[in-house]
């Protein structure tokens, strides 16, 4: 049995006006809630018991999820009342987990789209005996995130942070944020204040001697935190470059959903999803792009690369680049910088 931390108390302001009526992880890629494909692969990878750490519009995720029967796991919920960091938000939340102090803790950031074999990064965990074990990704420009250097036996050296010179750059490893905790480890981390696992339980676990294990793995791995990363990963999904269980139709160039309809003239591709009883009218097209629940396009338009939030509306001809659309807004007259 495999027990699972998964963080999402985010605001994620980087994805307003998305996330100004719902949390970040309940924002659709896909068909579905971000969070629903972490939980359905969660599921399939064996975990049986998953605690939610929530702070920001909590509500969402239990009127969504439920006690998680529909989605083959148990799920628990946990609400931080006021800002406790990774470490302190994990320490939290483990209160909810019934796992023994030498049983393994999956720790997940419910914005990060991954391809992982979680079950093979648990049981590497394991068979190394580590006291925590970071899934650790390459990167072609490292200068946006902290270093994490590993020995030829793949042990961590180091957490460093953000590089600013080129001489500083000592490796193109980053944590991808998803580990592996002893649970005595986690039993360990100050309780009830604001803790980084990155800065303080990591670097202290180093100091003190801990075994911490870097799995640096090369498949599909996105943090979904702009919008323009959102889009992406929502049509990766959808063009199946990323594995999800959770995706609810084949994968191919768009996915329309349940009660949506889409003129025999418009031309769907890159990816796009198209939302439940959305409307796209003739001679449209729309590539790369999310549309939402409830959202009606005028004919002729020209969507690329967008966010359509619930119930938008797009006039006739309207011509749309890398813009984000908030639920319930009309759009008829489009500005230069959208339109290009």
């Amino acid at each position: 049995m495999t027990q699972a931390l998964l963080l999402v108390g985010g605001k994620g302001t980087r994805l307003h006006p998305l996330t100004l009526t719902r949390p970040k992880p309940m924002v659709p890629a896909g068909g579905v809630p971000i969070m629903e494909h972490l939980v359905r692969r969660a599921a399939e990878a064996g975990v049986t018991r998953l605690v939610l750490a929530t702070s920001y519009l909590p509500d969402a995720f239990r009127a969504h999820f439920g006690d998680g029967s529909a989605y083959g796991i148990e799920l628990c919920y946990i609400t931080e009342e006021t800002p406790l960091g990774t470490g302190g938000a994990i320490r939290n939340a483990a209160e909810m987990l019934t796992s023994g102090p030498d049983e393994p803790v999956l720790v997940f950031n419910g914005d990060i789209l991954s391809g992982l074999d979680i079950a093979d990064l648990v049981r590497r965990h394991r068979d190394a005996k580590a006291d925590v074990t970071l899934h650790l990704t390459r990167v072609a420009d490292p200068r946006a995130f902290g270093l994490v250097p590993t020995d030829e036996d793949n042990w961590v050296l180091d957490f460093r942070e953000k590089p600013t010179t080129p001489e500083e750059i000592v490796t193109d490893q980053i944590n991808a944020g998803c580990y592996v905790f002893t649970r005595s480890v986690i039993d360990r981390i100050p309780a009830g204040r604001e803790v980084s696992v990155e800065r303080e339980v990591f670097p202290g676990l180093l100091a003190d001697g801990g075994r911490v294990l870097g799995v640096v793995d090369t498949s599909y791995w996105l943090d979904l935190g702009t919008p323009q990363a959102f889009v992406k990963g929502s049509t990766d999904l959808v063009r199946g470059l990323v594995p999800s269980p959770a995706l609810p139709g084949p994968r191919g160039e768009a996915l329309v959903l349940d009660d949506a309809e889409v003129a025999d003239s418009a031309t769907l591709s890159g990816g796009t999803t198209i939302g439940r009883k959305a409307v796209v009218r003739e001679d449209t097209r729309v590539h790369g792009s999310v549309v939402m629940d409830g959202v009606v396009i005028g004919a002729g338009a020209d969507i690329e690369s967008c966010v359509l939030g619930e119930n938008a509306t797009v006039a006739d001809g309207v011509v749309l680049r890398d813009a984000v659309i908030a639920d319930g807004d009309h759009v008829s007259a489009v500005p230069a910088e959208l339109a290009r």
